[in-house]
């Protein structure tokens, strides 16, 4: 304490020098705040024309809440348990509470770091190191407050560094709701196969129960003589073919339920439910797809995107204030003293203020390269805020058509599955009365049997193309004003 005391400026001096650190701060302190537009969004003003924007008089995904667009109380339930338990959207929580602490260390750096301290010391100097030629023993106790390498930040970089971790914890925040999205979607999609292969495996049981039957009959038949070998060898074929259909049918049931549980996070009694058939009305309400532009303000994961973007221009800001000279404050003020009872007596008040400006010379091109570093990210996040734009515009496109088209494609497996009833009952009519053989109600139960499962499948992508579209117009994200600045 007492060498630095040696170092102090006269009070003139300094209230110069603060002067005119202050002068310069505030000619200079908005000379380097980041600044810059969002590039022009890549993408239509209409959707395309074979993706129909569906009912003008539904409701916005973004404003719809995901409990009210999916109707059915277990999906309720299950994506209830998904978003208490599933370990993915506990790590994206967690990322937004460590940006969060990491926009809190940015911040700290734009306020002077103050602390108190106290020390004690006594040495002893030998005679040969002194004037005297005796051994002397010295004491020095000292008290004081004061700040310790304080940046003074006149060109932006402390703030410029700070506003990049704010945008990149905005960004956190809202990829942290697009995973929540992405979950709940996830969760009724896998819902949805399960329910699907729930009555895949009926149909295939009820017609391997059909079958066995009939190949009771047919044994009995052959073994009195009135049914030949060939025509027991079809039937039991067919029977065959039934078997391995429910079985394949089965395994895939089960790893469906596998991959469910492991969504949900926690273990989940997924009972069957084979006689509950999937309908729209059970799970959805009608949505209005609005107009691409919508999307921008919507989607959590372009708001991420424009939030990556803001961060890395302003990283390039913080790049290019490292080339001015940086001014750091450091001082102290409190009390010293040789003896330890004079330490607050009268005239032992101390203090030391030492302001350093310093600008390196030559770095091997460091900042150089830190600039061009930023810069090139800088790129590289316009690149990506652009291809998350597509990215987004194409699913919701994707979506429109799916619903469209698939409608009209259950429409058609459902006529498709009409006539091979009527083929199947025709055919068993024609055995009957003896005008066909056993051979052409084979071929027709196999084509029903093939016709059911197909409507099943093409049914439950239907309700997909619902879900599918829910989620790139923005819902299942809880939308939240965007927040752009943290007290």
């Amino acid at each position: 304490m007492m060498d630095r005391l040696d170092r102090r400026l006269p009070r003139s001096g300094q209230r110069g020098f603060i002067l005119g650190v202050l002068t310069l701060a505030l000619a200079a302190c908005t000379s380097l705040v980041p600044h810059g537009e969002l590039p022009a969004p890549p993408v239509a003003q209409r959707w395309p024309g074979d993706a129909q924007s569906g009912n003008a008089q539904g409701s916005v995904a973004a404003e719809l809440h995901w409990r009210d667009y999916f109707a059915a109380p277990e999906l309720v339930a299950l994506i209830d348990t998904a978003l208490q338990n599933n370990r993915d959207l506990r790590l994206a929580l967690l990322r937004v509470e460590e940006a969060r602490a990491v926009h809190g260390i940015q911040r700290a750096g734009q306020f002077p770091s103050i602390g108190a301290g106290a020390q004690g010391a006594r040495s002893r100097l030998p005679g040969d190191l002194n004037a005297s030629g005796r051994s002397m023993v010295g004491s020095d106790y000292e008290v004081f407050v004061g700040l310790s390498n304080w940046e003074l930040d006149l060109w932006g970089r402390v703030r410029s560094l700070k506003e990049a971790a704010l945008q990149e914890y905005l960004a956190t925040e809202a990829a942290q709701r697009a995973a929540r999205a992405a979950l709940i979607a996830v969760v009724a999609d896998a819902w949805l196969g399960l329910r699907e292969l729930d009555e895949r495996v009926a149909l295939a049981q009820e017609s391997l129960a059909t079958r066995e039957e009939a190949w009771r009959i047919f044994r009995r038949r052959n073994e009195v003589g009135a049914a030949s070998k060939l025509e027991l060898t079809q039937v039991e074929t067919l029977l065959n073919h039934a078997r391995a259909l429910t079985a394949r049918l089965q395994q895939a049931r089960a790893a469906q339920a596998h991959a469910l549980t492991l969504l949900l996070g926690a273990p989940t009694e997924l009972a069957s439910a084979a006689n509950t058939r999937l309908r729209d009305e059970d799970v959805f309400m009608p949505l209005r797809a609005g107009l691409p532009a919508d999307l921008l303000t919507v989607r959590p994961d372009i708001l991420a995107a424009e939030r990556r973007l803001a961060a890395a221009r302003a990283n390039v800001q913080a790049a290019r204030a490292a080339f001015f000279p940086r001014i750091a404050l450091t001082g102290s003020l409190g009390s010293a003293s040789a003896q330890l009872d004079g330490l607050f007596a009268a005239g032992s008040r101390a203090w030391t203020f030492v302001p350093t400006l310093s600008l390196p010379i030559f770095d091997g091109g460091l900042r150089q390269a830190n600039l061009d570093l930023a810069a090139v990210r800088s790129d590289m996040a316009v690149a990506d805020y652009e291809r998350t734009i597509q990215l987004a515009f194409r699913e919701v496109a994707d979506a429109l058509s799916a619903r469209q088209w698939l409608a009209q494609q259950v429409a058609i497996q459902r006529q498709s599955l009409d006539t091979q009833m009527q083929r199947a009952r025709l055919a068993q009519l024609r055995y009957d009365h003896g005008a066909a053989a056993y051979l052409e109600v084979l071929d027709a139960q196999r084509d029903l049997l093939e016709a059911q499962q197909q409507w099943v499948q093409v049914r439950r992508s239907l309700l997909s193309s619902h879900i599918a579209l829910y989620t790139a117009l923005g819902g299942g994200s809880e939308h939240v004003p965007v927040v752009t600045s943290i007290p």
